[in-house]
């Protein structure tokens, strides 16, 4: 079954790191979710199939929408599609964002029954590095609160290869992670995007470059303390305990299709690619002028096949000749066996029958390695 994506874009600041569209102004905002609701209607066919596992509001800063637009897009959403009775309907959410009140209304008054928090460190130097709006101790109290409202389907987002995050630093932060009890991380890495804030600091020497050493440390202590605490890697960047893979990110990595909304929200049917444009002006005056705010590509039987090795490597389900033969053919076979021959003989993957996985020194090229099977 599909998803559905929201995207968004409100901040009440840009963090450095950040390279998703993203404004830190609500000049638009009492136009976008009319926008989005409009935008609804006009998508509402592009999915074949009609019952939805996810519902995800993604960012930008969801916890910024009231009760009130987050029940009209729902609302909206139950009119075009049929929810499956265990949907995921997940809200990514700021420490900052969630007082008593605020969680008590999601809780009892919105169909969202996982929340995403970004976190991403419990120390104070860190998150400032980040321009992280929320400190440590609102972070730990935000957990603690979201937890005694009843929302135990709850993940955090952790970075880690921050330059003031030591490995010791590293594995409090994971620790307390632990002591949560909570049943999903997604753990990144720290990566310096062009024309971020943080790229353009660390040009001009005003902060303090990012490590790959240091990255890769901190990589291996992840995969540690998770495997010591029952965590299965189920994805390069995620991590759960069982039965609680995250449905939606799942559509992704399996090749599953959505419908994606919101200025810059991608979409995916099997067949074609669809993004609208990354302009709140734009994104906002479609329902008033006649332009489109869409791209769109009908995708080649290689970028399928790209796309297939490139999500599917990254996950512990792995990447499946036999699944490679009958959708795509045996030329694409061939080159598949071939190219991926080296990185079996050098440890980076080990073949299960037609299953390929990464290894442990295999994840930290993933990107890499799935580049080097591409048919371009």
């Amino acid at each position: 079954m599909p998803g559905i994506y929201i995207h968004i874009p409100f901040c009440k600041q840009k963090c450095h790191y950040c390279n998703f569209f993203s404004v830190a102004s609500e000049k638009h905002r009492p136009f976008f979710v009319r926008a989005l609701l409009n935008e609804l209607d006009r998508g509402k066919d592009y999915l074949e199939d009609k019952n939805i596992r996810s519902v995800y509001f993604g960012g930008g800063t969801p916890s910024m929408l009231s009760v009130d637009e987050i029940n009209r897009i729902s609302g909206k959403i139950n009119d075009h599609f049929v929810l499956s009775p265990d949907a995921e309907i997940t809200l990514e959410a700021n420490p900052d964002d969630l007082d008593n009140d605020k969680l008590k209304a999601l809780k009892n008054e919105t169909p969202v029954n996982r929340l995403s928090m970004g976190v991403q460190s419990f120390f104070d130097d860190d998150l400032v590095y980040l321009n992280r709006v929320h400190n440590g101790k609102q972070a730990l109290s935000a957990i603690e609160r979201t937890l005694k409202q009843g929302f135990t389907n709850l993940t955090i987002d952790l970075i880690y290869g921050i330059p003031s995050l030591t490995d010791k630093k590293w594995k409090e932060n994971l620790a307390v992670f632990m002591e949560f009890g909570l049943p999903h991380l997604s753990a990144y890495a720290l990566t310096v995007e062009p024309k971020t804030a943080l790229s353009t600091l660390i040009l001009k020497k005003k902060m303090q470059a990012v490590d790959e050493k240091q990255s890769i440390r901190h990589f291996k202590i992840l995969l540690e303390e998770t495997g010591k605490n029952d965590f299965i890697h189920y994805e390069i960047s995620n991590f759960a305990r069982q039965g609680h893979y995250s449905k939606h990110n799942s559509i992704y990595w399996l090749g599953g299709h959505y419908l994606g909304l919101g200025p810059s929200a991608h979409s995916f049917n099997g067949h074609s690619r669809q993004w609208n444009v990354s302009s709140m002006k734009l994104y906002t005056e479609a329902d008033t002028v006649e332009k489109s705010v869409l791209e769109k590509e009908v995708l080649t039987t290689a970028q399928q096949y790209n796309e297939y090795v490139m999500t599917s490597l990254r996950t512990s389900w792995g990447c499946d000749s036999q699944h490679i033969s009958n959708v795509f053919g045996e030329s694409f076979l061939a080159h598949f066996k071939v190219s991926i021959r080296k990185f079996i003989t050098g440890g980076e993957v080990q073949q299960n029958g037609n299953t390929y996985l990464l290894t442990e020194k295999g994840k930290l090229f993933a990107d890499g390695i799935a580049a080097a099977l591409f048919l371009v």
